[in-house]
């Protein structure tokens, strides 16, 4: 027979073997491993791992900015660099002085018009005109008056063709004029009238007043092979007409 010591230290072993093991382990405090809120494993603010990731996230969204700035940037340049480069071909088939076609430009827009008359049909008259007189100008008051007979010649041509038709210094004192789709007539009749326009024109300058004449040429342009031809007829015809006028005027130029 049990004591009853012996009794009392077999019923406290038992409590002790029941005690349930979370009871246990709230006693001794919460695991710091476990998530209250989750059940789980939780990361800590300080996760080396989370850390990383969050600064290379940022990385990438600065360099995602610095890129589109600077995609910007070339873009505005590729702009500007098309901008000058069509300014640069546009002043390199223009006379700077009076900002009508020069040679380079003239002879490229009678090749392109020249095609296109070919191709789909129409007629060209090329007008050759050299100015009367213009050597004197230069001569009594000076290259700068000469420059603006040029330019009000210029602007006496440009104010009395169409749309359509060219204007050309092709140098010196020497202009060129493209038709379109005029007869030999009509053309005759607009290069006489060029020519009076251009006589009756007055450049003031330093209290007096200046004045040139223009004596025209024509030839028809046959095709696009024609183009250099039909200048040098247009030319001598031009200087046709400027030996006549002078004989009428008992002078040469």
């Amino acid at each position: 027979m049990r004591s009853k010591a012996a009794e009392r230290r077999v019923q406290q072993g038992r409590r002790t073997v029941a005690r349930p093991p979370a009871a246990a382990a709230g006693e001794a405090g919460a695991d710091p491993a476990v998530d209250p809120a989750t059940g789980g494993a939780g990361v800590s603010a300080s996760d080396p791992r989370r850390l990383a990731r969050e600064m290379e996230r940022l990385e990438q969204a600065a360099q995602a900015a610095r890129l589109g700035r600077e995609v910007a940037r070339l873009e505005a340049e590729l702009v500007a660099a098309q901008a000058r480069i069509a300014e640069l071909e546009a002043h390199a088939d223009h006379d700077p002085l009076t900002g009508v076609l020069n040679r380079r430009g003239f002879d490229r827009e009678l090749a392109r018009a020249a095609a296109h008359v070919d191709r789909y049909g129409g007629r060209l008259v090329l007008v050759y005109l050299d100015l009367d007189g213009f050597k004197p100008i230069n001569d009594r008051y000076g290259h700068a008056a000469g420059d603006a007979v040029l330019r009000a010649v210029a602007g006496v041509l440009r104010g009395h063709v169409r749309a359509s038709d060219l204007v050309a210094r092709l140098g010196g004192d020497e202009f060129a004029v493209l038709l379109w789709n005029l007869g030999d007539a009509d053309a005759a009749a607009k290069a006489a009238s060029l020519e009076t326009m251009i006589a009756a024109a007055r450049v003031p300058w330093e209290g007096a007043t200046v004045a040139v004449g223009a004596s025209a040429g024509l030839a028809a342009v046959a095709g696009p092979t024609d183009t250099a031809a039909a200048l040098a007829r247009a030319d001598a015809a031009m200087y046709a007409r400027k030996r006549d006028r002078a004989v009428a005027r008992g002078r040469t130029d």
